[in-house]
């Protein structure tokens, strides 16, 4: 009697599948290969919580997260995956807020969902900002906190742009702000009633 076969089947993976490859789902998942866009959306929905819901509200949910990623617009896998995250680390934390104020409980349970809510809103926060420093890498900005004036020296009230010019040099681009200019100047001399006629310096705040 001969044994079964008992051993798993190789899967066949096709790489750069021309079917797969056209990106029909783009603005789901960010990606041209349209399994992964559906995988995404999966993923992203299989973290909802749907214990409670009726199947109208189920229908509602579900097609709200797909509309949340949309809305966000991945334009690559990257930006899918922190897409699908967001959606479902919202997802997370709404549902511990929600189960804070419920009635009836510890104050301890309440204490638990509301500090796993406050983690779960931090989380967002650093993959909201992962997300946008990913969409605006090569800018950088520069901020200048104190400035130094020595004597003799002269401070430009305005802002300062760098503009690249086609032979790869940077002028600087001066916005004309109004100046304030301080003198410590005397008033102007007046003749006293001495005998020799010399003038008499009297100072700015000098009574007259």
């Amino acid at each position: 009697m001969s044994k079964p076969n008992t051993a798993a089947k190789a899967a066949t993976i096709v790489a750069d599948d021309p079917n797969d490859r056209k990106g029909r789902l783009k603005n789901i998942g960010g990606s041209l290969s349209d399994h992964w866009n559906s995988t995404l959306a999966n993923q992203a929905v299989q973290a909802l919580w749907l214990k409670n819901s009726s199947p109208d509200e189920h229908n509602r949910q579900l097609s709200a997260t797909i509309g949340a990623l949309m809305g966000i617009g991945p334009k690559d896998e990257l930006e899918g995956m922190v897409a699908a995250q967001l959606v479902a680390t919202h997802n997370a934390a709404m549902e511990c807020y929600r189960r804070a104020m419920i009635g009836e409980q510890t104050f301890e349970g309440r204490r638990e969902n509301l500090v796993q809510a406050n983690k779960l809103s931090r989380t967002y926060a650093t993959l909201l900002e992962a997300l946008n420093r990913h969409r605006g890498k090569g800018q950088q900005k520069v901020t200048v906190e104190h400035v130094h004036v020595h004597a003799g020296g002269q401070a430009v009230v305005g802002t300062v742009n760098a503009a690249s010019q086609a032979g790869g040099g940077a002028t600087n681009q001066i916005e004309d702000q109004p100046h304030a200019k301080i003198a410590n100047a005397l008033q102007p001399a007046v003749r006293g009633q001495d005998a020799v006629g010399e003038p008499v310096q009297i100072p700015r705040n000098a009574q007259r």
